[in-house]
């Protein structure tokens, strides 16, 4: 059996030497949550802080601080979770496996969730002001729950297995929130619970919602797993955690009883401003309107413990949620997309921004290959589940370079930057829905995408080093070339304007660089703020480019033309990938906390002995 609790977790962890005690009366006020960033980059064990201050509960940090103590959790069940993932879109592969996993139908019997009538959390009751308040970064609208387990269920068919377990941000203060009263809850496109709010408000109901925080760590993992069609995110918490999810009827609400907390309330009818937040793309998501929670009671257990993560610029402690997930349904994506081979949605590139795919060309075998079938399979993954999130999508075919992979970020992009033909493989989306935490578009949700796809031969050989690039023709204002790898350059541009300005820098730049003769040799450049930066690391680059730029707004060409209404270019392509005036603040800790931080980490301090 697995874990039937968060606490008998941290035992298993504390035995085998990976979590670390502290005693030390600290402030869930931007000192814990940049401690937990800390421990993150020096890859530290799970810290229970046993004595925060405001509250009496304590705080769990770093639980799944690296991808290794992930799958430890998690050890004793990935080889059939991972089969069963990859059935859900190959339902004969049931039949060949039984042979060699014959428990397999009473494994999934075992982990259907079971409904109880009674549960540790329903020992004591309190209030989001008794809670930890954890407030991660300076420009926060308030404290935030960055682990929930947010429950709902379709009033028109209100039945378990067919409920929504999703993990979105929940505003415990501030703003106009009345404390104790009310919380702000932010979801976005594409999530579940927008599905059964939607259905509560045709029927003029508000709907009901269960805020489950702690729990077995199966139960958190579960709320984040893009889940195939038809499998709820309770029966994969009871396979992932070998224990079937327990769960009571309350006045109406589904609480799971083992969990450390239970949120009760119901969306009201209204919205209410919620954040900034201090998000995983490396910046703020402002204040908007979104829908809130009037909360009804708060249920804790005996001896509850709060856990939480940390978001900011990648690689955060979510980076592990993602390459574990990445695990656990690579294979499902291959056998729900008839010919993708694999994908990768890049976490330096803020997830969404960025996916890359690889995919297979067969359409017409017989004639010089170009990109054809991997078209339908490019559009076929911006309908798959929140893949459909990506905003620039790169797709390769696999029979160029068997061997080429999605996560080799240098090796892939040079593969596409050897073959790409900017005037015919280039496919926009404009005017359509983008990721709610990406800023580069013309407004919420709003943006374009761009699908970048290639298939045949080399085109082009690359430039490797300086000299090759070391006579660019640079406009006024533009300098500074650096090159990210081979047939990519960063450039310095001045400081962004408007898009007005914008669009005549760039044209005259595209003119300048029309009469290079290296430009066949660097068909990328990046436009940015910093091209030093950019230079740096790849991951620099990738968070520099792809976040903040919106494809149809930004991306330019050396003599580009538009063939019954398709852009291309000769190229190089241009990406202006500077700050504009519409994006977020980018995420910047307090110089006195981080100056404490530092003592803690230094060899006479609390975390000395980590840093070693």
């Amino acid at each position: 059996m697995g874990y039937k609790s968060l606490h008998a977790a941290v035992l298993d962890l504390e035995r085998h030497g990976q979590l670390m005690r502290v005693q030390e009366p600290l402030d869930p006020y931007l000192e814990i949550p940049a401690i937990q960033r800390r421990l993150y980059q020096i890859g530290a064990p799970a810290v229970l802080f046993e004595n925060p201050k405001g509250t009496q509960f304590p705080v769990l940090a770093n639980l799944y601080g690296n991808l290794e103590r992930t799958r430890w959790l998690f050890r004793k069940n990935l080889p059939m979770v991972e089969w069963l993932m990859k059935v859900g879109g190959d339902p004969l592969e049931v039949f060949h496996t039984l042979k060699k996993w014959p428990r397999i139908p009473g494994f999934l019997w075992s982990a259907l969730p079971k409904r109880v009538f009674s549960g540790p959390v329903f020992a004591h009751e309190t209030q989001i002001s008794k809670l930890p308040l954890i407030h991660s970064w300076p420009e926060d609208g308030g404290a935030f729950i960055t682990l929930p387990q947010v429950l709902s269920m379709d009033v028109n068919r209100p039945s378990i297995m067919s409920s929504n377990l999703g993990m979105y941000r929940i505003q415990m203060n501030g703003n106009d929130f009345e404390l104790d009263k009310e919380c702000g809850m932010h979801y976005q496109i594409h999530r579940g619970i927008g599905i059964h709010h939607h259905a509560a408000i045709q029927k003029g109901e508000n709907l009901k919602v269960s805020i489950f925080v702690g729990g077995p760590p199966s139960h958190s993992i579960a709320a984040i797993m893009p889940m195939p069609e038809g499998l709820p995110e309770l029966a994969f918490a009871g396979m992932i955690g070998r224990r079937g999810f327990r769960y009571a009827m309350h006045q109406g609400w589904v609480v799971s009883t083992e969990a450390d907390f239970c949120i009760l309330g119901e969306i009201a009818p209204d919205l209410k401003p919620e954040g900034p937040f201090g998000d995983h793309f490396g910046y703020y998501s402002l204040k908007h309107d979104f829908p809130y929670i009037k909360i009804h009671k708060i249920l804790h257990r005996k001896n509850a413990i709060w856990p939480f993560t940390v978001v900011g610029r990648p690689p955060q402690e979510d980076t592990s949620f993602g390459d574990f997930i990445h695990e656990i349904t690579g294979a499902m994506v291959p056998a729900s997309v008839p010919g993708v081979k694999e994908i990768n949605a890049v976490d330096a590139a803020g997830v969404h921004s960025l996916l890359l795919a690889i995919g297979s060309e067969r359409y017409v075998p017989y004639e010089l290959r170009r990109p054809m079938e991997i078209l339908t399979q490019a559009n076929a993954l911006l309908g798959f589940n929140q893949v459909s999130l990506a905003k620039y999508l790169f797709i390769t075919a696999q029979e160029d370079n068997p061997q080429l992979k999605t996560r080799n970020i240098v090796e892939y992009f040079s593969h596409v930057l050897e073959r790409v033909n900017f005037q015919r493989d280039l496919h926009f989306q404009t005017q359509t829905t983008i990721d709610t935490l990406d800023y580069s578009g013309d407004g919420l949700n709003r943006g374009s995408k761009l699908v970048v796809a290639v298939a045949g031969p080399a085109i082009r050989s690359l430039g490797k080093s300086r000299d090759e690039f070391k006579d660019i023709p640079l406009d006024d204002g533009f300098s500074n070339p650096q090159m990210i790898m081979p047939g990519m350059l960063a450039i310095q541009g001045p400081p962004w304007e408007s898009s007005a300005s914008a669009a005549a820098e760039l044209q005259q730049l595209a003119e300048i660089l029309a009469h290079w003769e290296q430009r066949d040799k660097w068909p990328w450049i990046t436009i940015c703020d910093d091209s030093d930066f950019c230079a740096q690391s790849v991951d620099n680059w990738l968070w520099a480019s792809f976040i903040k730029s919106n494809p149809a707004a930004d991306v330019w060409g050396v003599k580009a033309s538009t063939y019954q209404k398709h852009w291309g270019c000769e190229g190089p392509l241009l990406v202006d990938a500077r700050t504009k005036s519409h994006h977020a603040p980018p995420l910047l800790e307090d110089p006195k906390i981080a100056a404490k931080v530092d003592e803690m980490f230094a060899s006479k301090g609390i975390f000395g002995h980590l840093s070693e």
